[in-house]
């Protein structure tokens, strides 16, 4: 399989991380010692199942590398326009794509055993989107600090990951819906409304499981979408704010040292 890392995104001066940046790309922000995005690449080299790799969002001269086939694409100024244009050039460059595996740069603690698992159980199934989600047990027992946001569905708390997959067909033949997926990516109440009135007043009531919610999904929206309980917090530890990027400095300290 191949993988899309995403790395468009400088933080304006309001933003919080603003104070590391200072007016560079966030994906080139310094955690243990290297840019975000080589710890991610990185894991992609050690992968066992990752193939290639196309970066959208800074370009060669960021300096990153990856031991596998690496491929920049300009930043496009928008979660869709990134994805679309790192799909079709993968698309490009190996005719016959058809899922991938997306990554946000933001997640420096990944490994390559948590991308080959993630890439194993997307090739269980034959669906077109695939959203993983960690449980708040998972993400609060690894770094218990994050502060992650949670939604109950059903009896569990649960954040999303950052990193899925998905069909690439999807990204050029249902344009409209994509891009309200993606307005919709860090709000649950936006996501639930997106799928009808029955499905937003289940999800206020916090009965609709994360099993039923999937099946409202792919229904309602005529996609094949499968949810995957990640148990490696790492893929859902993001750097947004400061002090989740000196949680991330010091985990990766730490392994540095080991």
């Amino acid at each position: 399989m191949d993988a899309l890392v995403t790395a468009g995104g400088t933080p304006e001066p309001d933003e919080p991380i603003y104070e590391y940046t200072q007016g560079k790309p966030k994906a080139l922000l310094e955690i243990g010692g290297k840019p975000m995005i080589q710890w991610v690449l990185d894991a992609l080299s050690a992968s066992q199942k990752v193939e290639s790799v196309v970066v959208v969002g800074i370009d060669e001269s960021s300096g990153v590398t990856c031991t596998k086939p690496l491929t920049f694409v300009p930043n496009q100024e928008g979660m869709f326009e990134n994805l679309k244009a790192a799909a079709l050039k993968m698309v490009g460059l190996k005719p016959g794509t058809k899922v991938v595996v997306s990554l946000s740069s933001d997640i420096p603690a990944i490994s390559g055993e948590i991308v080959d698992w993630v890439v194993q159980k997307v090739q269980e199934t034959d669906d077109e989107i695939y959203y993983l989600v960690h449980s708040r047990e998972v993400m609060e027992t690894r770094f218990p600090e994050s502060r992650r946001t949670y939604y109950r569905l059903g009896n569990v708390d649960v954040c999303g990951a950052d990193i899925h997959a998905f069909d690439v067909s999807l990204v050029t033949t249902n344009q409209n819906l994509w891009r309200r997926l993606m307005a919709a990516r860090k709000n649950a109440f936006k996501q639930a409304a997106l799928l009808g009135f029955g499905t937003l007043v289940l999800f206020v009531l916090r009965v609709l499981t994360v099993e039923k919610a999937a099946q409202r999904v792919s229904h309602h929206l005529k996609i094949r979408g499968r949810v995957i309980f990640c148990p490696y917090a790492e893929a859902g530890m993001d750097a947004d704010k400061p002090f989740q990027v000196q949680i991330l400095h010091r985990d990766l300290e730490k392994r540095k040292v080991v």
